[in-house]
């Protein structure tokens, strides 16, 4: 019996020191002056759409929209990735890729124009589209089966003005480009 329990103690040992040892992934810090997107090479602002992800061998890739993210991972698949990031778009905390809820709307402003929102949990989610008046909420997996089109009427839009909502409503230069625009026609 005490083989037996002396067996048992030195296993579980083991599971407790092979445990601790496992590999842990932490978001890192935006720094916007020197944060580029691996996609599309623009700034990583440090905002509600900026989203990244951690290899297995402990590489960080940033990423300024969610679209992005999911562009990298179609070109390099997801078998070596550690742990991948999204912000909550509501207070900005860093949320496990497989954890958050989204909303999809062609017509919600996103940096790269993805049209996908990323939120801590269902119910804020829900209430985003409430507030909005558009858009369909989606789990991480859903999001595997997204159709993942940019919205190029909305790429031109202004993202990182005074506005915290995404009213759709352009800024007055927008308004003044866009009139300009139609007059050149």
């Amino acid at each position: 019996m005490k083989k037996w329990s002396a067996l048992f103690i030195l296993l579980m040992g083991l599971v407790i020191v092979t445990a601790c040892g496992a590999k842990k992934y932490e978001p890192l810090a935006i720094d916007e002056a020197v944060d580029i997107c691996v996609i599309c090479n623009m700034q990583v602002k440090d905002d509600a759409f900026a989203t990244q992800l951690t290899t297995k061998d402990g590489k960080n890739y940033k990423f300024d929209d969610i679209g992005c993210m999911n562009e990298w991972k179609e070109q390099n698949g997801t078998e070596e990735i550690g742990m991948d990031y999204v912000r909550d778009y509501n207070d900005k905390e860093w949320i496990e890729f497989s954890k958050a809820s989204y909303v999809y709307d062609k017509s919600l402003r996103t940096p790269m124009a993805y049209g996908v929102v990323s939120f801590k949990d269902t119910a804020a989610a829900e209430a985003f589209v409430k507030e909005q008046g558009v858009g369909t909420v989606l789990t991480a997996e859903e999001l595997a089966s997204h159709e993942w089109k940019q919205n190029t009427d909305m790429m031109n839009m202004d993202m990182h003005g005074e506005d915290s909502h995404m009213d759709g409503h352009m800024s007055e230069d927008q308004e003044g480009t866009h009139s300009d625009q139609e007059m050149d026609m």
